[in-house]
C-alpha cells in the first residue's frame, strides 16, 4: 500500500459524477462491487482531508468496471466534469479568462491541492502550447491521467481556449519516468 494521499474532493468528484451519469442505482452498484473497508473508508470521505491514493484507484477501477463499460477514456468525462464543478466555485481564482498561459503557470499550486507527494510544473513552449509534467509522484494510475487530461481541458476552455488539445506523451503508469502532457490550443 502507497503512503501517496489524495484530497477526498478528488474522490467525492468521482462519486458525484458516477451519481449525476448513472443514478443512485449506478453508484450503489459501484460501491457495493468495492470490499467493505473500502466503502466504509469512502463513507467518511470529507472534502479536504487526505485519502489514501490506493482507495481512489481501487474505485477508479471499480467504476470502468461497473459502469464505464470497461473503457477508462470514461475518466476523460470525469475530469472535465471535476473541473467544472471546483473551478465554479471552491478554486474559482486560479482560473484566468483570456489567458490560458497564466492559468497553466499555476500548475505547481494546483497540484499541491490534490495531491501531498509529487510535484506538476508547466514549460510553455509557444503562444498557444507547453507542457506539463508531473514528477516524483509516489504512486500512479492511467485512469488518474486521464482525469488530468479531462480536467486541464475544461480548465483550459474555462479560460476561453478553443479546440484544446492535450496528449499524454509519456506516463509512469505505462513505465515512463514522468507523466508528461503536450497541450496545444487556439
Amino acid at each position: 500500500m502507497s503512503t501517496q494521499k489524495v484530497k477526498g474532493s478528488v474522490l467525492k468528484s468521482r462519486l458525484e459524477f458516477v451519481r449525476q451519469e448513472f443514478g443512485e442505482d449506478g453508484l450503489q452498484k459501484v460501491l457495493k462491487s468495492l470490499s467493505e473497508e473500502d466503502q466504509k473508508a469512502i463513507g467518511r470521505l470529507v472534502a479536504v482531508t487526505w485519502v489514501d491514493f490506493d482507495i481512489g484507484k481501487r474505485l477508479d477501477d471499480a467504476i470502468v468496471n461497473v459502469v464505464g463499460g470497461g473503457s477508462s477514456r470514461f475518466f476523460e468525462r470525469l475530469g472535465e466534469a471535476s473541473a467544472e464543478v471546483n473551478l465554479a466555485n471552491l478554486h474559482s481564482a486560479f482560473l484566468a479568462p483570456g489567458d490560458p498561459q497564466a492559468f497553466l503557470a499555476k500548475a505547481p499550486q494546483i497540484y499541491r491541492l490534490y495531491y501531498d507527494v509529487g510535484r506538476r510544473e508547466y514549460l510553455k513552449t509557444g503562444e498557444h502550447e507547453g507542457v506539463l509534467t508531473t514528477h516524483d509522484a509516489e504512486t500512479f494510475s492511467k485512469t488518474d491521467c486521464l482525469t488530468v487530461i479531462g480536467w486541464y481541458r475544461k480548465a483550459l476552455e474555462l479560460c476561453d481556449a478553443r479546440n484544446v488539445r492535450i496528449v499524454e506523451e509519456e506516463c509512469r503508469a505505462s513505465g515512463g519516468k514522468v507523466c508528461r502532457y503536450r497541450i496545444s490550443w487556439q
